[in-house]
C-alpha cells in the first residue's frame, strides 16, 4: 500500500526557511560532499546550522551531535540528508525532541523521503517538506539550482501558494 505524499504548499517551504536554527541530519564530514556544500551555503546566509552525524564529533569545524535530542539549545527545524531507510527513526527522534518542521531532502531518486515518515509527520501535525532541494528556494540561487526551479515551474511541479489559483 502506498501512502500518498501531500501536495506541498510553498508556505510550508517558506516557513521552514524562515527558521534560523536548523539541524542538518546526515551532513557529511567530507567538505566536497553536496550536503556539506548546502550546510555551508545556509551558514553563509545567516542560518545557525547544527550538524547531526552519529559517526562524528565534529563536522565542518562545528560540534556534531549523534541525535537531534542531544542538541542544546534545541533547533527550530531539521533538514534530513539521510537515506530513506534511516528517515523513519530520525523523524521519530525529531518528534521526541519537539521539532515541528522537517525537510526530507531529495534531488534524484528517493533521497530522504519515506512514505511512512511523511505519514508519521502528518499524524502528529509536524510540517513536512517531502522532497525538493532547498537550493532551489533560496533567493539568488544560481546555475543548476536556478534552472532546476525554472524547469519545475514550467512543468507544473513547483510548489504553489495555497491561495494562488
Amino acid at each position: 500500500m502506498s501512502i500518498p505524499i501531500p501536495i506541498l504548499a510553498l508556505e510550508t517551504i517558506e516557513d521552514f526557511l524562515s527558521q534560523k536554527r536548523i539541524a542538518m541530519v546526515g551532513v557529511s564530514r567530507n567538505p566536497k560532499d553536496f550536503s556539506a556544500a548546502l550546510f555551508e551555503e545556509l551558514r553563509k546566509r545567516g542560518y545557525d546550522m547544527v550538524p547531526v552525524n552519529p559517526n562524528a564529533t565534529e563536522v565542518l569545524g562545528q560540534t556534531s551531535f549523534g541525535r537531534v535530542q542531544e542538541i542544546h539549545p534545541p533547533v527550530d527545524a531539521a533538514l534530513l540528508m539521510t537515506t530513506a531507510k534511516v528517515t523513519d527513526q530520525v523523524v521519530s527522534d525529531c518528534a521526541d525532541a519537539g521539532i515541528r518542521r522537517i525537510w526530507m531532502y531529495r534531488a534524484g531518486g528517493k533521497g530522504a523521503v519515506s512514505e511512512k515518515a511523511v505519514a508519521f509527520c502528518q499524524e502528529r501535525g509536524i510540517q513536512v517538506v517531502p522532497g525538493q532541494c532547498p537550493f532551489m528556494f533560496l533567493p539568488g540561487a544560481a546555475g543548476v539550482h536556478k534552472f532546476h526551479g525554472f524547469f519545475r515551474k514550467i512543468t507544473g511541479r513547483y510548489p504553489k501558494h495555497r491561495h494562488a489559483a
